[in-house]
């Protein structure tokens, strides 16, 4: 309960203390999931194009785990603040019980519809064979990633940002090691193709859980859990997915909007479809660190809110929004000076490097803008506004872009669903900027 610096430190030391951590995280997972692909790349393009079409669900299933800790996080940061010890364990307790179970409900869903999702956007039995074989494998884990996510955000939630680094870079540095072992064999251990990588992401996802919970049993999370049917508060479950609930979806919608968007470059042929797959693989070095930047000020800004330190919470939002915007000025930098070698990382055929410089140009041309977006949401969630927050997404992966994208691609062909991406971006930055204003800033006035 003593996470009283939350309070009373300068806010831009605070707030790079407690995300600086979770930015190298993010880099790091960024790299692994380049590396990822980088290897399943060297199979084959087909191999590459499988992990591309499965990567919708994947990320469906990690958003349903992320988005309900997140809800966690917010209800206990809030109660942190409150200094309310045993609503804190409650809902600690809770994020862990309820996400596991959503963990087993998604393994059993989607391991068996694969087959027909992918079927969906080719006719390629090669393809289809590739990503069956990977998302069996992968999406067995689904239980220990719901786990380990609510494990990382009751760290993060009571400030332990450097024990979550430690986990987090356990599990992504396991899984880099273990991608060519796996992929390729080595020594005694047998080349497993493209099982070998979702092996290699699942033992790491294991290990950053077993780290958890053995430093928990260290006494070293400063949050107890007891699973009992004194913690089973329905009106703490009711806040967790009131902020869960709109979070997942923020993560899920990407999965919605690539599927789509896969669609409509299918009519242009599958060379666009990679070309996508490819941009949001490399999109990751920016958006996980900008995430990092999020996951840094989430718990400050629930703990500032429980406390009713009001004037503090703005502080925290400008503050984000700096950062994020260095973050997405450097990615605009790299795709506009090498963005030919950024995609020759993951093909060697000419055509594929030549339209996928041209794509990179084009969507980064709304980068620096969409950390208004990225911050906006980060922030609302930690105030418990999953709504709002909700609101943006909806607008960044769905309402505005997919109608653009369709319209731009009758006009421009392929281009036009690259243009879509910045043109999207400003339309939910200023969106973003008059919900802050009418939701947060303008009632939240007072001076600490």
């Amino acid at each position: 309960m003593q996470q009283n610096f939350m309070k009373t430190r300068p806010v831009l030391p605070l707030v790079l203390s407690m995300s600086l951590p979770m930015v190298l995280s993010m880099l790091v997972s960024s790299l692994y999931n380049i590396v990822d692909s980088y290897y399943v790349a060297r199979i084959s393009e087909s191999a590459m194009t499988a992990l591309s079409l499965v990567y919708p669900v994947q990320n469906l299933i990690s958003a349903v785990a992320i988005g309900f800790a997140v809800g966690a996080n917010a209800v206990i940061s809030f109660y942190l603040g409150a200094q309310d010890s045993r609503k804190v364990t409650a809902a600690a307790s809770q994020s862990i019980l309820w996400n596991s179970l959503h963990g087993l409900v998604l393994t059993a869903v989607c391991i068996p519809m694969m087959p027909a999702f992918l079927g969906m956007f080719t006719a390629d039995q090669v393809v289809i064979d590739l990503g069956v074989r990977y998302s069996r494998i992968a999406f067995a884990f689904s239980v220990v990633i719901a786990a380990a996510m609510s494990m990382e955000k009751i760290c993060q939630a009571t400030g332990k940002m450097m024990m979550t680094m430690v986990c987090m870079l356990s599990g992504c540095v396991t899984n880099i090691l273990l991608d060519p072992v796996l992929i390729f064999g080595w020594g005694p251990i047998p080349a497993v193709g493209i099982e070998g990588a979702a092996i290699a992401t699942g033992v790491g996802q294991a290990l950053s859980l077993v780290i958890y919970l053995a430093l928990y049993g260290a006494g070293k999370i400063p949050v107890k859990l007891r699973f009992d049917r004194e913690i089973l508060e329905l009106s703490i479950a009711r806040k967790m997915y009131a902020v869960g609930v709109p979070a997942a979806l923020n993560i899920a919608l990407p999965s919605v909007l690539i599927s789509c968007l896969n669609i409509i470059l299918a009519a242009y042929g599958e060379l666009y479809v990679l070309v996508l797959g490819v941009y949001y693989k490399l999109q990751t070095f920016l958006y996980l660190p900008a995430s990092g930047i999020v996951q840094g000020m989430r718990p400050i800004v629930g703990y500032n809110y429980g406390a009713r330190a009001y004037g503090r919470v703005r502080k925290i939002f400008f503050t984000g929004l700096a950062l994020s915007a260095g973050i997405m000025a450097v990615g605009t930098v790299l795709c506009w000076a090498v963005p030919g070698q950024l995609i020759g990382l993951f093909s060697a055929n000419a055509q594929t490097i030549q339209a996928g410089t041209a794509a990179l140009r084009i969507i980064s041309l709304g980068f620096i803008i969409s950390a208004l977006s990225v911050i906006a949401c980060g922030m609302l969630e930690g105030l418990g506004m999953g709504f709002p927050s909700l609101v943006i997404s909806l607008l960044r992966y769905v309402l505005c872009i997919i109608p653009a994208a369709f319209v731009f691609s009758r006009l421009w062909d392929a281009a036009g669903v690259w243009h879509a991406f910045w043109v999207t971006e400003v339309v939910a930055a200023a969106v973003s900027w008059q919900i802050c204003c009418r939701k947060v800033f303008a009632r939240r006035q007072q001076a600490e």
